[in-house]
This record gives C-alpha cells, structure tokens and sequence, in this order.
C-alpha cells in the first residue's frame, strides 16, 4: 500500500510519527509531504530528528500568510505531488490549514481520504480550526477518533460509515517517548527549575493572537500569579506582543520566563514536571492530562471534553480574575482514567487501512 501523508505543524508531527512507525512496521511506502506551516528549525526539522521521522519526502514551503493564502498555495502544491505520486491513500492529521488542504486535494481527485483525530467539535465558529476540522470529517471516507466523545459528535452531523475509535496517536507518542525524555532532556537542568515550583503556559491560537484584549488579559493574568511562569514563546505570539496595549511588556514582569520554543522531549519534560499547565493548545491540554498535571485552559471552551469532566482541566476563558483563580484553586480528583486508547492507535490504523 501507497500512503501521502499530509503534516505541517508540529503537533502533526507528533501525531504521524507512531504511524509512520506502524506503516513502515506493515512494509507500506509513506510518501511525507511537509505543507511548511510552521518550518523554522525550533518548530519543524527537530521534531523529525528527536521522533525519528525520515525527512519529508517533498516540502512545500509555503511558510505563513493568511489562512486563505496558506490553504490555497497548499492545495496547489498538493494536488501536484499527489497526481504524480499516485498514492492509495491521503492521510491528514487534526485541524490546520494543511488539514483542509490536504483534504480538498485528495478529494478533488478521487484518492481516499483519512483523517486521524476526527470528530473533535468546540462547537466555536470563531476558531478557524473548527471550520478545518468539521470540512475535512466531510470529506473523508475514514474517521480515525480518538474518543468516544468524538463518534458521538460525527453521530449527531449523520457520519457513521467508515468511522472508527482508535485512540489518540499523541498518547501513543508520550507513551513511546516518556522515557526517553527524561533519559536525553536537560531543560530542567538548564533552566535551573525544580520539578512542581512552576507553571509552564503556551499561548498560540488566532483567537488569542489575532485579539489584543484576549492577549492583553492573558498577559494581565501572568502579571498577577505569583510563581515562576516558564513561557515558550510562538513566533507568532512574540510578533503579537510587540508594543501590546493595556497589558506591561511581559519583558518587566519579573516571574515570567521567556524563552524560544523547545524541542519534543523538552517539551515533555516540562510539561510532566510544571505544577500546572496554561494553554490554549488542545495537545498540550491533553499532555497535561496524560502526566496528571492539571491544566487550565486559556480558551472559552475545549474540544476535550474529557479532561474537564474528569476534573483535570479548567476552562477558564481569558478574564484575568478567572486564570488566576483557576491557577490557584484547581485541585483535581486522584482518580484519573485514560479515555484517549490503548497506546497503540497506529497500529489500529493500519490494521484498518490493511483491511
């Protein structure tokens, strides 16, 4: 079997590599196409080396711009490579631009479309990715879920052919890498942090980037906890926070730590070790969950409804008073059970493809 694999941003990254694993596994040829959302060496090239993904087999580049330009040159580029290449099988992953891309290129010309991480809904038209993943569940002829929320969702839209609960391949991720980072991180040691004395924050979605009032709260709300904030800080956050109204520069609030993006395994190594965890990331959200770390979740809703019920995750928004009460007051229940799968979602995967 034949398989395009379509990933452009890192948290793609993260969920192909456990299937590009499985496929190479099964002996199947997986042509990795890099769309180049996100391509500078801290968001893109690392996480081929640290997760073992063989480099891309064609890169696109198209680097940034707006949603409509990104899409459009990715659908372009795609539809070419696809045509030559002739694959068996288009696989996309979650709900970027090159989701969707990857999508309408395959559909266009009648190659069976895959979606892992189907069916997840905010229920949030604002977000840009909620439209990427609702199109792309519509487009495809099968829906890999990682929930059962998630099939209860493509359900309710009239989607029961073809769908599938596997799991979620970022579990498979942490599960196959845990180890390793703590074997092979140093960023404790280099950023001199005790595991369990400091927040750990991300901050990259549009609907917090593209609004000055929802980044200046954010900001607000660093300037007001207390302990030690580790903030790796988005390309496109930083340019964002340059010259922020109604907020202090986050340079002269003196608890909040700067830095570049890390790596995959210094990424895990923060998350597992912070006492809680800021984001508006649904896969950081979900790798707090993992580690049992509690999360609060800078956003008006979440797709993973499973982390808030289980009492690991609030929602907490943007106002300034309710992160910082959040941050403060969450204390979640010993109890915690794993709702995202066994591990082994790719291998379920291709098993499914295979048949």
């Amino acid at each position: 079997m034949k398989v395009a694999t379509v990933v452009g941003a890192r948290p793609q990254f993260i969920k192909a590599a456990p299937v590009s694993r499985a496929l190479g596994d099964h002996h199947h040829q997986d042509i990795l196409i890099h769309a180049g959302q996100h391509y500078d060496y801290e968001m893109s090239r690392i996480f081929f080396e640290e997760l073992d993904i063989p480099a891309p087999d064609v890169n696109l580049g198209v680097g940034s711009g707006t949603h409509g330009f990104q899409t459009a040159h990715m659908l372009m580029g795609l539809e070419q490579v696809l045509l030559a290449e002739k694959p068996d099988r288009v696989i996309v992953y979650g709900d970027t631009n090159s989701t969707l891309a990857g999508a309408l290129a395959a559909v266009k010309i009648n190659i069976p479309l895959c979606h892992v991480e189907a069916g997840l809904r905010s229920f949030n038209r604002d977000m840009p990715e909620e439209h990427n993943r609702v199109l792309t569940d519509h487009c495809a002829d099968l829906l890999f879920c990682p929930t059962r929320t998630a099939v209860e969702n493509l359900a309710r839209e009239g989607i029961t052919e073809g769908v599938h609960f596997v799991g979620d391949t970022m579990y498979d991720s942490v599960v196959y890498f845990e180890d390793i980072a703590r074997q092979r991180s140093r960023i404790l040691e280099k950023l001199h942090l005790e595991p369990k004395k400091y927040l750990l924050a991300t901050v990259h979605r549009a609907y917090n980037t593209d609004s000055s009032e929802n980044l200046s709260n954010i900001v607000n709300a660093f300037s007001q906890l207390q302990e030690t904030i580790v903030f790796p800080v988005h390309p496109r956050t930083r340019r964002k926070l340059t010259g922020l109204d109604g907020a202090p520069e986050l340079s002269e609030i003196k608890n909040v730590r700067q830095i570049n993006p890390v790596s995959y395994l210094d990424m895990l190594m923060l998350e597992q070790n912070a006492r809680v965890i800021l984001t508006d990331s649904g896969g950081v959200q979900k790798e707090a969950y993992f580690f049992a770390v509690p999360c609060v979740t800078l956003r008006p809703e979440t797709e993973w409804i499973e982390t808030v019920e289980s009492g690991w995750n609030v929602v907490a928004g943007t106002s300034p008073s309710d992160i910082v009460h959040a941050v403060e007051t969450i204390s979640p229940a010993e109890e915690r059970q794993i709702d995202f799968g066994d591990g082994k979602a790719a291998q379920h995967i291709v098993e499914i493809l295979e048949r």
